[in-house]
């Protein structure tokens, strides 16, 4: 039943850092594994059958603050990928909120510690991998990017159906 399938949240991007992430996807992810664009998991596992709920909790929080400001501050090798590194204290703090209001929804890779990233390379080899991230490395220069906000998707399985973006703000 698509209504009970899990509800995902992501940290949208503004155009030019959508751009670079998915640019670097595309070109680095396998063709055939790379079926969702590039994004930063705030949330895996969140309760489908309670969409209007859920979304209405993610809406009523977002509203409350501006949209934050987000730190990339490096390049993390996974073992078999290459993700960014992001950083920022709002977005903690907004995600910890989400916890606390979906704590009893809360599956164990959602409750465990946080580690924000953007992957664009996972599923090669580690001689691969580790060679991506040494050329990202080479070239890396930390940067920001401000984040309008969230983006609430259904898992399908693989590819992921987009339900509802959710801007921050009060004038979302």
């Amino acid at each position: 039943m698509q209504d009970a399938a899990p509800l995902i949240l992501t940290l949208a991007f503004d155009e030019p850092t959508f751009a670079r992430f998915d640019g670097e996807r595309r070109r680095f992810f396998p063709e055939k594994l790379n079926v969702i664009p590039a994004h930063a998991t705030l949330f895996h596992h969140l309760p489908g059958d309670r969409e209007r709920g859920v979304l209405e909790t993610i809406t009523a929080l977002a509203r409350t603050m501006p949209p934050p400001e987000v730190a990339v501050t490096g390049l993390r090798f996974t073992g078999r990928g290459v993700a960014y590194v992001i950083e920022s204290e709002a977005l903690t703090a907004f995600r910890g909120r989400l916890a606390k209001a979906f704590e009893p929804d809360l599956t164990a890779q959602d409750r465990q510690g946080w580690r924000p990233h953007v992957t664009v390379q996972n599923k090669v080899t580690p001689d691969k991998a580790r060679a991506l991230h040494a050329d990202l490395q080479a070239g890396f220069a930390p940067f920001r990017f401000t984040a309008p906000a969230t983006q609430l998707w259904r898992y399908l399985g693989g590819p992921w159906e987009a339900v509802a973006r959710v801007a921050f703000g009060e004038n979302a």
